[in-house]
């Protein structure tokens, strides 16, 4: 074998105009070693990377040789280890406070993304800018969906019975007769007075359905004489398809986490789907102070260690104290301590310590500047003693994103239901489903949005408004809320709430490989 691949390698080199040296040879011998099954392939990329290099003689020494293989077996070692890295970590958690910002330009009818950097406090065009893209995202969705575009072919279809949905401006209303569709958002012009206001007008709402101040509608009626938009139906916009977004985008990145080329997808799915036993576990409410949760807490910690196969990742979610953590608040070192005391149960558990990672997401009571979103991490002075018993442990903002292989998964902390209930202008429809969970799944599903809530209810971020966005639709939503467990899968959309653990015992055991929630309890 080898007098064979000596010959090989002499015939190469020679039809290359090469003459090699004994020590060359025995060189090149050593590191075709490493391919047995690719010596052709191996012996051309190695004279390949010769001509590259400035020599000065045909006849090859060792030192020429020694100097391009260790390159090629060093750019072999990288490629390895990164394989070997994407293996054994196939998520990837995203912060809020990197997500790339996306604006619609509406005359050349694409996005475009802001380069520069975003100050925390924005300024009053910030505010105005935050309505107007919610609004326009919502509008180059909607303009796509075939029963809301303009008939191009067969115009008198308008006056048939298959009568086109085409939505217009609130302003060409004025003058009108007819039944005409409408796109706006709910806003209180004045007190006690709603309108549906889009870019060009606003005109009196009168309807019925689960409508919160802020959210964008579509209204089917007829403009009356006074100037009040009389309602037959309204709803959200439609959703679209997430294949028909990402085709529309044409590679934009809006999750954060690196667009990716067609063979990177279906190389990723292939090991997604090898991916069988990767589970999530998700709790929420984790109160560090309080020992009877802490208790069971270890409880659900040592029966995952004792499993055949660990789960990839824990997501704790605030609130991590059973008080708010406000002004009021002065146990800042007892808490500090506390965490400490979190870090040792979970390094107690040597193969979740080893195998699993932890992710730490704050919520809306814990410690921080303040309660507007999104919240940034738990503070460094809060998590030092939890970091030096648990190193891999991920510290997030509220909300935070996770890719795993080609999923996108949203996670955020905030007692939503509660706070929608509250807002809501009219009673919700039970005409389809009377569970509330189920009508705020589709509320922020259709806006495209974490929290479409009035700012006076949830103060957002101007400049950051985007890292709440929703689209294009996500694999997963897992909302942490301290109302009761629920899942609901809508519109191919997985959602769930794992319940408050430190109330009700309850956490979530989630398969991303097939998307299967099992509701768990203590």
């Amino acid at each position: 074998m080898v007098a064979t691949t000596r010959k090989k390698v002499h015939r190469k080199f020679k039809m290359r105009g090469y003459t090699l040296k004994m020590e060359a040879l025995e060189e090149i011998l050593s590191f075709l070693s490493r391919f047995e099954d690719a010596e052709e392939e191996a012996i051309d990329l190695l004279l390949d990377e010769l001509e590259k290099e400035s020599l000065k003689s045909s006849i090859i020494d060792r030192d020429s040789v020694h100097r391009v293989t260790s390159l090629l077996l060093e750019a072999e070692a990288a490629v390895e280890a990164t394989a070997a890295s994407s293996n054994r970590s196939p998520l990837r958690i995203i912060d809020a406070f990197v997500v790339p910002r996306f604006r619609y330009d509406s005359v050349k009818k694409t996005f475009y993304e802001h380069t520069g950097k975003l100050p925390l406090h924005g300024d009053a065009s910030a505010k105005a800018a935050l309505y107007r893209d919610r609004f326009e995202l919502l509008l180059q969705r909607i303009s796509r969906d075939p029963h809301f575009s303009k008939p191009v072919f067969d115009p008198e279809m308008i006056h048939s019975g298959n009568r086109s949905c085409e939505i217009s401006s609130i302003q060409s209303l004025i003058g009108h007769t007819g039944r005409r569709w409408i796109m706006g958002v709910i806003s209180q012009l004045e007190d006690g007075r709603f309108y549906l206001e889009d870019l060009t007008e606003a005109i009196h709402k009168v309807t019925t359905g689960f409508f919160v101040e802020n959210t964008v509608i579509v209204a089917e009626g007829e403009l009356l004489p006074n100037g009040t938009f009389q309602v037959n139906t309204c709803g959200f916009p439609p959703l679209e398809d997430r294949d028909e977004t990402l085709a529309a985008l044409v590679g934009l990145d809006f999750f954060g986490g690196g667009s990716l080329t067609m063979e990177e997808t279906l190389r990723l799915s292939a090991l997604e789907k090898k991916a069988v036993n990767d589970m999530f576990v998700i709790l929420s409410d984790i109160w560090v102070d309080d020992e009877e949760t802490m208790e069971k807490l270890a409880t659900v910690l040592e029966g995952y260690e004792n499993v055949e196969v660990v789960p990839s990742l824990f997501v704790l979610m605030g609130n991590f104290c059973s008080r708010p953590c406000n002004l009021s608040f002065s146990s800042f070192s007892t808490l500090r301590s506390q965490f400490g005391k979190l870090g040792e149960k979970i390094g107690s558990c040597p193969r979740l310590k080893e195998h699993s990672r932890f992710l730490f997401i704050p919520g809306p009571d814990d410690l921080g500047p303040s309660t507007v979103l999104p919240r940034r991490a738990l503070p460094k002075y809060m998590v030092e003693e939890l970091q030096m018993h648990v190193p891999n442990a991920i510290f997030a903002s509220n909300p935070c994103r996770i890719k795993f292989y080609t999923q996108e998964i949203v996670v955020f902390r905030q007692d939503l239901l509660y706070r929608m209930r509250r807002s809501c202008l009219v009673p919700p429809s039970t005409e389809e489903t009377s569970d509330h969970f189920e009508h705020l799944v589709a509320t922020i599903s259709h806006q495209s949005h974490l929290c479409p809530l009035p700012l006076t209810v949830q103060p957002i971020m101007w400049n950051y408004d985007h890292c709440l966005r929703l689209y294009p639709t996500p694999h997963t939503i897992i909302l942490g809320d301290k109302s009761e467990q629920k899942a609901f899968k809508y519109t191919g959309i997985t959602c769930f709430s794992p319940g408050s653990f430190a109330n009700d015992s309850t956490f979530v055991a989630y398969r991303p490989c097939s998307q299967e929630v099992e509701l768990s309890a203590l």
